[in-house]
């Protein structure tokens, strides 16, 4: 027995998308890898109090209620699953309380969502650095900030974001130094009437703005020659302002240049992606519906390209009732009727986007670093290495990888992948989009060799307990 509908991922598009196809009469499975639902941006969603909701916002508390209707849904819920293979037949093969099993489904939505772009720069391997990403979700998994002197470097919203949560927090800041170059205004320009067209959003970034200003910290423009001081931990940060050196002492350094796509599934399943040049990044082919080359397969959220969180629950939306309707369960009207409103709220939501992009584009030297900065930092491979294997011949990522073991450790070039392709692109001359990516191959994540041992074919649904959780 197979369910109608499988969706991995529990953020908001996966939260979304399982609740609108239990509500079409979808026999629905959701896998999501951590314990509770939310995904990134709602994560811990049904355990934060009320001081630490206050210190998040409203954009996170947004999310108490769609994870409530997703608890209260009729879906299956496999939370702590790791899924490490897809089959093109949708099978989902998944690591669930030490065992592997397997679930077949008539339709996917993978709803895996974003991930952080690397940040390889002089210093970026040092203890004491990470991802501002992960800063927040320290802070909301357990109201955790880290001590001592923070400086935070990069640009984008999330950027502004985590600055003001852990300003809320009780944080020490003492600089935030932006590294988005200065003729980045002037290519957003073009899209600034969109960007009017979206007041709240535009207002929302102001404010964060204002938040940092008011708070007295030091701001740093286009800066560039960066390099993060230390031997065994962090303890500076230097920098160009212009043609004037910096230095900042810190105990910790947040990284942030943007979030992209995370495409480890639909690289696996082969299906068609395009280069988005705009955000620096690959995107799976979808329609109107989410659907991918692959029939069956939908991806929903920012895992088909980022939008934010409203437009992930429209799309989760969007991806459930396309799956609805290529099963047979709504009619063309029946499911035009559904869309429409939703088309129509994604549209508003997308017309900010291009403006967001454009000014956030991350300089040169992070989507294609070069000398001896670290690409891959599971095999500590430098961008220099990679260069020299371009110089040599190959012929693209997968044969840099056979050359250097670039993209061969655990992360399995989640990290690495999209610098490896800007050095190749640069070195050649020619875009992204020709020079291609890593392909991906099972399991997607390091997981127990017993684990596939005692795998477990075919899940029947129903015949475990509605939620489970990993023990």
């Amino acid at each position: 027995m197979t369910h109608d509908l499988v969706v991995i991922g529990a953020g908001p598009a996966g939260m979304a998308a399982a609740i609108a196809g239990a509500e079409l009469g979808l026999n629905v499975a959701v896998l999501e890898e951590q314990r509770l639902p939310g995904g990134q941006i709602y994560r811990n969603i049904e355990k934060v109090g009320p001081e630490l909701s206050t210190i998040l916002g409203p954009d996170y508390v947004r999310g108490r209620d769609l994870a409530g209707a997703f608890v209260a849904s009729s879906c299956e819920k496999f939370l702590g699953a790791t899924v490490w293979d897809v089959a093109p037949d949708l099978t989902v093969t998944a690591l669930h309380r030490g065992r592997s099993l397997q679930i077949k489904s008539a339709q996917l939505i993978v709803a895996t969502g974003a991930m952080e772009r690397a940040s390889p720069f002089p210093g970026w391997t040092l203890p004491g650095v990470l991802n501002a990403g992960a800063a927040q979700i320290a802070l909301k998994s357990g109201g955790s900030v880290p001590s001592g002197r923070i400086v935070l470097i990069g640009g984008g919203p999330l950027l502004l974001l985590v600055a003001c949560q852990l300003l809320s927090a009780g944080a020490t800041i003492t600089g935030i130094v932006e590294t988005s170059p200065r003729g980045n205004v002037i290519g957003a320009v073009p899209f600034l009437p969109g960007a009017l067209l979206a007041p709240k959003m535009l207002l929302k970034g102001l404010g964060m703005m204002r938040c940092i200003r008011q708070a007295g910290i030091p701001w740093y423009s286009a800066a560039s020659d960066l390099l993060i001081e230390g031997t065994d931990r962090v303890n500076a940060v230097s920098f160009k302002e212009g043609s004037r050196g910096r230095r900042l002492e810190a105990d910790t350094v947040l990284l942030h240049h943007g979030v992209v796509p995370n495409t480890q599934i639909s690289r696996l399943l082969r299906v068609d992606h395009d280069w988005n040049s705009r955000q620096q990044a690959w995107h799976p082919r979808r329609d109107e519906s989410c659907q991918t080359s692959l029939s069956g397969l939908r991806v929903a959220g920012d895992g088909g390209g980022i939008a934010g969180a409203v437009a992930a629950e429209l799309e989760g939306r969007l991806a459930a009732i396309g799956a609805a309707h290529a099963l047979g369960r709504l009619s063309a009207s029946q499911r035009d009727q559904r869309v429409y409103p939703l088309r129509r709220a994604l549209r508003a939501q997308h017309r900010i986007r291009p403006f967001l992009d454009m000014l956030y584009r991350p300089p040169g030297w992070i989507t294609a670093p070069a000398g001896e900065t670290i690409v891959c930092r599971c095999e500590e491979v430098t961008a220099g290495e990679i260069a020299q294997t371009t110089q040599l011949g190959s012929l693209g990522p997968n044969q840099t990888k056979f050359f250097s073991r670039c993209g061969m450790g655990p992360c399995q070039g989640r990290i690495c992948g999209l610098p490896v392709t800007g050095i190749m692109a640069r070195e050649l001359g020619r875009s992204p989009a020709d020079i291609g990516a890593y392909h991906i191959r099972a399991p997607l994540k390091p997981i127990p060799l017993a684990s596939m041992a005692l795998l477990e074919p075919f899940h029947t649904p129903h015949m475990q307990v509605t939620q489970q959780t990993a023990e």
